[in-house]
């Protein structure tokens, strides 16, 4: 399998690229910092820059397989009211516009593919419900299982496949980044459970690869749309469910409301 992945120098996309690679199969690389291998250093909030990847990558294949969109950034923490507006854009750049620009750049090459093309996202905190101190990072990875959710309702029914990955609490830089802002600006809730995150990824990094393995094959077929939790939903059982999953709402973003809405709440 022909697979680009964004993000691949460090954390959970560098521990994808590199797992994916040694079992098989063709993995290019995107990334800010120099790679080794088939890959380019880009900054995907850049679209030329991006495209240029894309355009690049097509000399070499006649197609690609899948896209896997890891690239991210957290910073800044803070309270919102005393972030600095140009964090804020640099957050939602990278994190949400680095996010659609890998899609828009690489489909043309995806939608060449023998198979039906698969492509997966990465959610983070504050996409399903707020986290005070993180409002650049939560606001543009809601945007992100949001923009999942909306090109698969463009693309019902036909390929690619898209879907958002939750891998849960992994000890990364991010991680790093929460200690070192410290409880006043991170928050006591935030940094506390920072503190108490073992270091040891080994086992929480098998269950997002997992998952990424399933919805890169012919299983997942049709499932499309989705924000998947790694470590809590039953992705295992999905096979048996894919009918029932795919004609609902499970796994989406939606607002809930009161079943008695037309009597009490109104």
């Amino acid at each position: 399998m022909r697979i680009v992945l964004t993000g691949s120098s460090s954390g959970i996309g560098q521990f994808l690229a590199d797992t994916l690679a040694g079992r098989g199969h063709e993995v290019c690389r995107i990334a800010r910092s120099p790679q080794t291998g088939f890959s380019f250093q880009c900054d995907v909030s850049d679209w030329n820059a991006v495209q240029n990847c894309a355009e690049k990558i097509a000399v070499k294949w006649p197609s690609a397989d899948a896209l896997i969109c890891c690239a991210g950034i957290q910073e800044p923490i803070g309270p919102a009211m005393e972030t600095d507006p140009l964090a804020w854009r640099k957050n939602l750049a990278v994190n949400l516009d680095g996010t659609f620009f890998a899609i828009r750049a690489l489909y043309p090459l995806l939608t060449k593919t023998s198979s039906r093309a698969k492509m997966i996202c990465f959610s983070g905190g504050g996409s399903t419900g707020p986290r005070p101190n993180f409002a650049a990072y939560g606001v543009a990875k809601t945007g992100v299982v949001r923009l999942v959710e909306m090109l698969a309702a463009e693309w019902q029914g036909n390929p690619p496949d898209i879907n958002a990955v939750a891998p849960g609490a992994i000890f990364t830089k991010m991680t790093e980044e929460v200690l070192a802002r410290g409880e006043k600006l991170a928050g006591l809730k935030e940094f506390e459970s920072a503190a108490k995150m073992p270091q040891d990824n080994s086992e929480k990094l098998q269950k997002v690869l997992g998952l990424v393995e399933f919805l890169l094959s012919e299983k997942s077929d049709g499932i499309s749309g989705k924000l998947i939790s790694a470590p809590w939903d039953p992705w295992q059982n999905f096979l048996t469910l894919r009918d029932e999953l795919v004609k609902s709402d499970i796994y989406t973003l939606r607002r809930i409301v009161p079943e008695d809405r037309g009597k009490k709440w109104n």
